[in-house]
C-alpha cells in the first residue's frame, strides 16, 4: 500500500474551546493549502461580511443558554484587545487545565475564533482567515486502495494533541465561560463586518452545519487538484468548508467532535446539561 503526502491546512477545535477549538467549540482542521503561502497577520473580512444583509431577529439569546449552577461569575470582562492573556488561561482551565501554549495562536484569540467560526459553513475555504491554532504536526497523508487514492488511515493521528483538548473539555463549563464572554465575541462578531448580527445565531448555525456533515464508511477518495487534494466524489467537494474538515480528521475523530457539539448546542439553546464533577466555575480570569 504506497502513501503519499500534502501540505494540509490546520486544526480548529471543539467551536468555543479551540471554539478554542469550538466551537468554540469548538475548534477543527484547515483546507489543505499551498506549501509556504503566507499567513495573514490579521483576521480578514470576508466579502460576504462585507455585503451583511440587514439584521435579523435574534433566535437564540445568549441569556437562554443552561449553563446549569456554575454560571458565569460577576468578574468584568476586560477590553476585546486585552483578552488574549485571560481568554488562554480560561480554555486551558476548561480543557483541563492541559498546556495550550503550542496549540495557541497568541495573539486576537476571540477575533480568530469568531473569523474561523464564521467561515466554517461556507464554500470558499479558509486560506483568507488567521485561525486560533496551529498547524498539525506532519503532512496530509494518503493511502494508495484498489487504485484510488483515499484519505490515509494514518491521518487522524496528526489531530491527536487537539482531540485530547476536545475530550477533556466539559460541555456544561464551557457554555457557563462563553455566556459569561459572550459581549467579548459579539463585539468581535460586529467588527468582523456584521453590526446588526448576532454571534450565537452564527454559532447555532454554524454547528448544524457540522452536525450534518457524511459520515463516510470507508475513507473518502481524494485526487491531486495543483497544490492539494480534493474529494474525488463531487457531492463530497461541494460541502461546507467546515464539514470537509470533518472528513479530514477521520471518522472517529469525527464523532467525538459530533458528540461534544450536540452537548455544547444543547447548552446554548436552554436545554437540560447534565452536571459533571469536572465541571470548573465558568469564571473569566
Amino acid at each position: 500500500m504506497g502513501k503519499q503526502q500534502a501540505s494540509t491546512g490546520s486544526w480548529i477545535g471543539a467551536v468555543v474551546v479551540v471554539l478554542a477549538i469550538v466551537a468554540g467549540g469548538i475548534y477543527l482542521a484547515r483546507k489543505a493549502m499551498h506549501p509556504g503561502a503566507p499567513e495573514p497577520t490579521t483576521p480578514a473580512v470576508s466579502a460576504s461580511a462585507r455585503t451583511a444583509p440587514a439584521s435579523t431577529p435574534i433566535q437564540h439569546p445568549i441569556e437562554q443558554a443552561q449553563a446549569g449552577p456554575a454560571t458565569a461569575s460577576t468578574a468584568a470582562l476586560p477590553a476585546l484587545d486585552d483578552s488574549d492573556a485571560g481568554v488562554a488561561s480560561a480554555l486551558a482551565a476548561l480543557a483541563g487545565g492541559s498546556d495550550l501554549s503550542s496549540l495557541l495562536v497568541s495573539q486576537q484569540l476571540i477575533t480568530r475564533i469568531v473569523t474561523t467560526i464564521d467561515a466554517l459553513p461556507r464554500h470558499d475555504g479558509l486560506g483568507t482567515f488567521t485561525l486560533p491554532a496551529h498547524v498539525p504536526k506532519g503532512a496530509f497523508a494518503v493511502d494508495e486502495v484498489d487504485g484510488a487514492t483515499v484519505i490515509g488511515a494514518g491521518n487522524s493521528a496528526r489531530y491527536a494533541p487537539y482531540m485530547q483538548v476536545v475530550d477533556a473539555t466539559d460541555p456544561q463549563a464551557l457554555v457557563a465561560w462563553y455566556v459569561h464572554a459572550y459581549p467579548l465575541f459579539q463585539q468581535a462578531y460586529r467588527q468582523l463586518g456584521y453590526p446588526k448580527g448576532y454571534f450565537n445565531d452564527r454559532l447555532i448555525v454554524v454547528i448544524d452545519d457540522l452536525l450534518a456533515a457524511p459520515e463516510p464508511a470507508q475513507p473518502p477518495a481524494v485526487v491531486r487538484s495543483k497544490t492539494f487534494y480534493v474529494h474525488a466524489d463531487p457531492a463530497l467537494e461541494s460541502l461546507s468548508t467546515g464539514q470537509k474538515l470533518l472528513l479530514r480528521v477521520g471518522s472517529a475523530n469525527e464523532a467525538r467532535i459530533k458528540a461534544k457539539l450536540r452537548a455544547i448546542r444543547a447548552g446554548l439553546i436552554g436545554q437540560h446539561l447534565p452536571a459533571t464533577p469536572a465541571a470548573v466555575d465558568g469564571r473569566y480570569p
